[in-house]
């Protein structure tokens, strides 16, 4: 079952929960599909299920408080932390994960945070290692509000508003446009998709050195 159609079959108001409560862990640094439930929700706002004022309200206090968490166990685990987790979590939290996040941090300081909302990889990262790294509070609130907000009320309003449109042209179009439309998507995300796996292949051996050699 897709996570839409699961999100369903729960009480709206328990919609709203599930989506501050998973994009919270995520943001805490738990791996968790916060993004998917994001959307998910979202879609289900623009069928009409859920409000989407309050999906996004939920997911942006979701992604603020839970980054604020994960920044105080970060402060207190220090890197020790990030040792233990890339042990457990090597997909996740590997030496070549904190040394490519590491850099961002320290290429663009608080703008880390506040762009790192909208890359899978910092999301996580994010708020633990601005803790570790002894980021200063409050400039770290202010990238964690400022993103946590825009990231989550941006992708509710982007895809509700895509979510109503797609329905009422799916209503005046021929079924052989709707293919077009979806082969030229597909055709998109795998071009977008070999470009990010190159870049990564580039990045990775370099970003992983500095590591190994602590």
């Amino acid at each position: 079952m897709h996570v839409d159609e699961w999100l369903q079959t729960i009480p709206a108001v328990w919609v709203y929960v599930l989506v501050g409560a998973v994009v919270g862990l995520e943001s805490l640094g738990i791996p968790l599909p916060g993004e998917i439930v994001l959307v998910s929700a979202a879609l289900l706002s623009a069928k009409g299920v859920v409000s989407p004022v309050l999906v996004g309200i939920c997911a942006s206090s979701g992604a603020i408080v839970g980054d604020s968490i994960g920044y105080a166990i970060g402060r207190k685990g220090g890197r020790a932390l990030f040792d233990r987790l890339g042990r457990r979590f090597p997909k996740h939290f590997g030496p070549a994960h904190l040394a490519k996040a590491e850099q961002m941090f320290t290429r663009w300081g608080m703008w880390a945070v506040f762009f790192g909302r909208f890359v899978a990889l910092l999301r996580i990262l994010a708020g633990p290692l601005a803790g570790a790294l002894h980021m200063p509070y409050w400039r770290f609130l202010v990238a964690n509000v400022l993103g946590g907000a825009l990231w989550a009320g941006g992708t509710t309003a982007g895809v509700y508003y895509l979510g109503v449109v797609a329905d009422r042209w799916l209503k005046n179009f021929s079924w052989a446009g709707l293919a077009v439309a979806i082969a030229f998507g597909l055709a998109s995300t795998l071009w977008l998709k070999r470009k990010a796996a190159k870049a990564v292949a580039v990045e990775e051996p370099e970003t992983a050195e500095p590591v190994s050699a602590r």
